[in-house]
């Protein structure tokens, strides 16, 4: 018998990239190639880092722009997502405590679903590769609308799918971009200390909890 009723969220709506995911080397070596490629020096993953999290072509427009580069970015874009496709899988890795907090909450019927700036194509290989494929009832990429995080409409989204309200589901994620989505979805946010936080202050924020592990995610083990 499902206990989702003890749980204090509805829904819990994960973003991918650094959140659930450990993909930056993967993500660095797509975009190292796709500067090769227009004759430019590689980058360090750290620099990479800051970079992920607000969709794809920003990923590369910073890139090039840190480059120097004025190369138009609509010729730059279809070598870059060839090379996303082909690292997609190259070393791609959970974050200690994702899969058993994955599977406490889907054995407690709680409805999950993920929200990410990824393109939505290459979200669903990356989750079946790692094992949870089975564990969201929605994935929402960054072309999935026409709004993307930090616009908090991609949330807003979600929870009515579920028939849920935005202020009663939980996001969790681990970037500025996530927090600043859920602050305009009005969703309450928890947030991981692990991850590619980009500037986000884990001090002082109105996250409702600030967790090293997924398994400590508020309520988890409620009920």
């Amino acid at each position: 018998m499902s206990d989702v009723a003890t749980y204090p969220y509805p829904l819990v709506v994960f973003d991918l990239d650094g959140t659930l995911v450990d993909s930056a080397g993967d993500i660095a070596e797509a975009l190292n190639r796709t500067l090769e490629d227009w004759q430019l020096p590689r980058v360090a993953e750290a620099t990479v880092l800051t970079w992920i999290g607000d969709g794809v072509r920003r990923l590369v427009e910073q890139a090039f722009t840190a480059a120097g580069s004025t190369i138009d970015l609509d010729r730059v874009m279809p070598g870059f997502m060839v090379h996303y496709r082909e690292c997609l899988l190259r070393s791609p890795r959970l974050f200690d405590g994702v899969a058993e907090a994955l599977q406490q909450l889907q054995g407690r019927g709680v409805p999950m679903a993920i929200c990410t700036n990824k393109p939505s194509a290459l979200v669903q290989p990356l989750l079946d590769h790692l094992g949870i494929g089975d564990r969201f009832a929605l994935v929402l990429g960054g072309d999935s609308l026409p709004q993307r995080k930090p616009s908090g409409e991609p949330l807003r989204h979600i929870a009515g799918h579920f028939g849920a309200a935005p202020g009663d589901c939980l996001m969790v994620g681990d970037s500025l971009t996530d927090y600043r989505a859920a602050l305009d979805a009005g969703m309450p946010v928890a947030l991981v200390r692990y991850g590619y936080p980009r500037g986000l202050d884990l001090q002082h924020n109105e996250a409702v909890a600030v967790v090293d592990d997924l398994r400590q995610l508020p309520g988890l083990r409620a009920g």
